[in-house]
């Protein structure tokens, strides 16, 4: 399916930041996957399961508003003076907390976890591919720490949240004591 041009930049960007996500996981031993660099600190497979329970979670909520437009009579096309997607609204100063909807499992196959993630965004693609035939802009969700957000900043909050787990991995990986193998 041919994307409008600002679906097509942002699918662009989250597979842009998944595939780093994914360069960065794919060669690591189990013991690697699970190591921390302290207690309260995520490890590489923990991330990617957040990663993986996020993306879900955007899926579904596209569903569920794509589903809530077309019951309300809302036309099915992206709009063609939609050129470029709201930002998102600046998060709020200090560190953020997951929720516990988004809280990952510690322990699980390297090898599941990468092969669900995959799976994960060939999904994904189809909830872009429903994006790109409704106007995101009335279709809001609160999200729990930014307030209300569109469902095309609900995907772009996605790539960046993609963006700082894969920022979190790469530093885990540097830390002192990360396992050689």
């Amino acid at each position: 399916m041919s994307l409008p041009k600002p679906v097509e930049a942002l699918w662009t960007e989250l597979q842009s930041v998944r595939d780093e996500v994914l360069k960065e996981a794919e060669r690591l031993s189990q013991r690697q996957a699970d190591w921390k660099p302290s207690e309260k600190d995520w490890s590489v497979g923990e991330v990617l399961h957040h990663l993986t329970i996020a993306e879900i979670a955007t899926g579904k909520l596209t569903t569920k508003l794509t589903r809530e437009a077309q019951a309300a009579g809302a036309p099915a096309r992206f709009p063609a003076d939609l050129a470029v997607f709201s930002a998102l609204p600046e998060a709020p100063p200090g560190p953020a907390e997951a929720p516990p909807v988004v809280w990952p499992e510690y322990g699980k196959p390297i090898d599941d976890l990468i092969s669900t993630m995959r799976a994960t965004r060939e999904r994904s693609r189809q909830s872009i591919e429903k994006l790109a035939t409704v106007d995101p802009r009335p279709l809001v969700f609160k999200h729990f720490r930014l307030g209300d957000l569109d469902l095309a900043q609900w995907w772009k909050l996605q790539a960046q949240h993609g963006g700082i787990h894969l920022a979190q991995i790469r530093d885990v990986k540097r830390a002192p004591g990360f396992p050689s193998r």
